[in-house]
C-alpha cells in the first residue's frame, strides 16, 4: 500500500532538499567515471579480455553475491566494534583493500573477492539509512538497501534511483526478496563487469581493483543518500510530488542549457 500525506503538500523549502537529490544523483555518476579514467583504455580492452563464459556468469555472480551480502552484511554490524566498522571511511578503506586484493591474481581472484566488496558496499548503504531514521538491521531497511543496487551505473541510458517505492511498502515474503534481488542483479552486473573488466591483469589489476572499489562505494553510498533522504521526504509530505519534484529537476539538469 502507498503511503501519502495529501494534507502536507510540498513545500518550497521541502522542495529544494529534493532538487538537491537530484542534483546529487547526477554529481554521484562522476564518480563512477572518474575511476573509469583512473584505469583509463584497460577498461574497454579488459571487457574483451573477459571470457565469453565469464560475461555470462557476471550476473548470475551478481545475483549470489547480493543474497549472502543481504544476509551477511546485518550480522557484520553487530558487536562491539559496530560503530568503527559502520563508519564511510573505514568501508571504503576496506572496499580499497580488498579490491587490490581481488585484482592482484588477475580475474579468478577478482571473481572471488565479488562476494566481499558487495557485502562491504551493503554496509555502506545500511550506514545511510541509519542517517535518515531508518534501523538498518531490519528486513524492510535492508530490502531497500537493496534496491540502490538497481540505480546501476552511468555507462549506460540509467535514470538512477527508482523513485517508484518513495511510499510504497512490499511483503517481505522471502519470494519478494529474492524477486528483489533477480530484478536489481541485471543493473548491478553491468557495474561488475567494469569492475571485473578492470581488474582481469594480474599485478595491474591490483590498482584498478582499489581504485574502482573506492570509486564504487562512493558512488553507491551517494545513490543511498539519495534514495533515503527521498523516503525520509516521502514520510513527510504527498510522495508523488516528492517523486515529481525530483524528476522534474533531473529533466532540467540534462537540458542542454543547464550548465
Amino acid at each position: 500500500m502507498k503511503v501519502i500525506n495529501p494534507e502536507n503538500p510540498l513545500s518550497e523549502e521541502a522542495r529544494e532538499v529534493v532538487r538537491a537529490l537530484a542534483r546529487r544523483q547526477r554529481d554521484a555518476n562522476g564518480i563512477l567515471m572518474t575511476a573509469m579514467n583512473y584505469v583509463g583504455g584497460q577498461v574497454e580492452d579488459g571487457l574483451k579480455l573477459l571470457p565469453a563464459p565469464v560475461r555470462a556468469q557476471i550476473e548470475k555472480a551478481a545475483k549470489s553475491a547480493l543474497e549472502k551480502s543481504y544476509s551477511v552484511a546485518a550480522k557484520s554490524r553487530q558487536g562491539p566494534l559496530q560503530n568503527v566498522v559502520a563508519t564511510e571511511r573505514m568501508n571504503r578503506l576496506l572496499g580499497t583493500l580488498t579490491g587490490a586484493l581481488g585484482g592482484a591474481g588477475g580475474l579468478p581472484t577478482a571473481l572471488a573477492e565479488l562476494p566481499v566488496a558487495t557485502t562491504v558496499i551493503f554496509r555502506s548503504i545500511q550506514s545511510v539509512a541509519e542517517t535518515y531514521g531508518e534501523d538498518p538491521s531490519t528486513e524492510e531497511t535492508r530490502v531497500e538497501c537493496l534496491r540502490v543496487f538497481g540505480a546501476g551505473g552511468p555507462m549506460g541510458e540509467d535514470d538512477g534511483i527508482d523513485t517508484t517505492f518513495i511510499g510504497a511498502r512490499i511483503g517481505l515474503s522471502g519470494a519478494a526478496v529474492h524477486g528483489l534481488i533477480a530484478k536489481v542483479a541485471p543493473r548491478f552486473a553491468t557495474v561488475l563487469s567494469q569492475k571485473l573488466a578492470s581488474q582481469a591483469v594480474p599485478i595491474l589489476g591490483a590498482a584498478a581493483g582499489a581504485g574502482t572499489n573506492y570509486a564504487f562505494i562512493g558512488y553507491y553510498t551517494e545513490m543511498a543518500h539519495v534514495h533515503f533522504g527521498l523516503r525520509a521526504a516521502g514520510r513527510t509530505y504527498d510522495a508523488d510530488q516528492v517523486a515529481d519534484a525530483f524528476h522534474e529537476e533531473l529533466a532540467r539538469l540534462k537540458s542542454p542549457v543547464v550548465a
